[in-house]
């Protein structure tokens, strides 16, 4: 038997002794490695600006040339400021090849920036330098006017295409280029122009970064506000499910409590019943209890701590009258049209049925005050068909309600699907408001 040993290496730094940093060199180290990640790791990548995209009502007005136009506006906008330095550049050399030389290394950077933006910055100090070795412009150093307006479009272009941080970066490293280009070389020139670069680089800097954070600060509370506003959707939805769960619940134990006893009431109006039918009352009796039992626990997982049952039974189409008559106390004009011949509905149909009445007049009296409504109920024999419209408002309010937080369609929603009904909502042409419904109900044959 051979007995084999393996044994591990450790690596060569498990032996070194832990050494503790401070927090100013791990300050400097993070701070070299942004610099790092910001302005030399993937420096002259490909990363085109894309043209703007043109929506909204006024860009749907606009002609394909001006859309076009202002879809490439950024383009245009960086492209002049190049040729403006070019020419100044021009203008400030001697002529001639070195001139145009010049005013190429001054347009070269601001067209880069819109490609490879990082790339740009460090093409930007190596025009600088080329330019200064070729031109004979001793006034300022160590950027000529051409120069000048190059770097300063390059800076602030390259700041809004990135990010606030390497702002900063760019900011410095322009300082370190124009007080070491002062030091090498300026004394043969009458006077440097670091510090108004700095200056003037520093005010638009400063201004993208504002920019930058409005634009951010902007974005995420939209998103909050889209996230706040489905919450809210979805938190109203539920609270209208769990209404209409406690509303049938009633209807539903009434009718189950009226199977009970009369269950239990059944053999005795039978003389001498053979006890196969009592067996099937006593049955029966005993479904309907369990059945509302069930529906009492049931109700306790949706039904608030501080809710409270109605004495009142449940308003049907009987009570549709006094709703009405209140309304119009309220100062709505309303009118009732009936058609078709009128009967007694299912309690869950007719509970669902004036809900809905009640819900769309509330929003006319909060939406549209002093208008004018109808309500028109219309008895088929396939079901109930209701129609409530209202015309513009009289008056406009001078503040919006706020009143219901604008959910009242989805509860409407919610009893139509329930019953499985159909419904359309929407304004009418003379600027009012239309809710259509139609609740279907079984008749005797389909129940069959």
């Amino acid at each position: 038997m051979t007995e084999t040993t393996q044994t591990q290496t450790a690596p060569d730094d498990a032996f070194r002794p832990y050494i503790p940093r401070s927090p100013e060199y791990r300050a400097a180290m993070e701070a070299l490695s942004g610099l790092r990640q910001d302005l030399f790791h993937d420096a002259f990548a490909y990363r085109p600006l894309p043209p703007k995209t043109i929506g909204g009502p006024l860009g749907g007005r606009l002609s394909g040339r001006v859309r076009t136009y202002k879809a490439w506006s950024r383009h245009i906008v960086v492209a002049a400021a190049g040729v403006a330095a070019m020419l100044l550049a021009m203008a400030n050399d001697e002529g001639g090849a070195t001139g145009a030389m010049c005013g190429l290394l001054a347009l070269a950077p601001v067209l880069l920036t819109l490609v490879r933006p990082v790339g740009a910055l460090w093409l930007s100090f190596a025009a600088t330098s080329a330019t200064a070795v070729l031109t004979s412009y001793f006034s300022a150093w160590p950027w000529s006017p051409g120069s000048f307006l190059s770097h300063l479009t390059v800076l602030t272009v390259v700041a809004v295409r990135t990010r606030p941080r390497t702002a900063g970066w760019m900011w410095l490293l322009t300082a370190a280029y124009g007080f070491a280009a002062q030091a090498v070389s300026g004394w043969d020139h009458y006077g440097g122009d670091t510090s108004p670069m700095l200056v003037l680089s520093a005010l638009a800097l400063l201004a993208v970064t504002v920019w930058h954070i409005r634009r951010d600060a902007k974005q995420e509370v939209t998103a909050q506000q889209t996230e706040t506003a489905h919450e809210r959707s979805r938190r109203t939805l539920l609270e209208e499910r769990t209404t209409i769960a406690r509303e049938l619940h009633d209807v539903v134990a009434h009718h189950m409590s009226v199977v009970a006893i009369q269950a239990e009431a059944a053999p005795y109006r039978v003389e001498n019943p053979p006890p196969e039918l009592e067996k099937a009352f006593v049955t029966i009796r005993e479904n309907a209890v369990a059945a509302l039992t069930e529906l009492r626990r049931v109700l306790g997982v949706v039904r608030a701590e501080d809710y409270e049952a109605p004495d009142a039974p449940q308003p049907t189409l009987a009570d549709l009258d006094a709703l009405l008559a209140n309304v119009r106390e309220a100062g709505l004009t309303v009118d009732k049209v009936v058609t078709g011949a009128v009967r007694e509905l299912p309690q869950g149909v007719e509970l669902s049925a004036y809900r809905i009445v009640q819900e769309a007049l509330s929003n006319t009296l909060r939406h549209a005050p002093g208008a004018t409504s109808r309500v028109e109920l219309g008895y088929v024999l396939g079901g109930l068909g209701l129609r409530i419209v209202n015309g513009p408002a009289a008056h406009v309010p001078l503040t919006k309600s706020t009143h219901g937080a604008g959910h009242g369609i989805t509860g409407m929603r919610e009893r139509v699907s329930m019953l499985g009904g159909e419904m359309t909502a929407g304004e009418t042409a003379d600027g009012g408001y239309e809710v259509t419904v139609f609740l279907p109900v079984a008749t005797a044959e389909d129940a069959a």
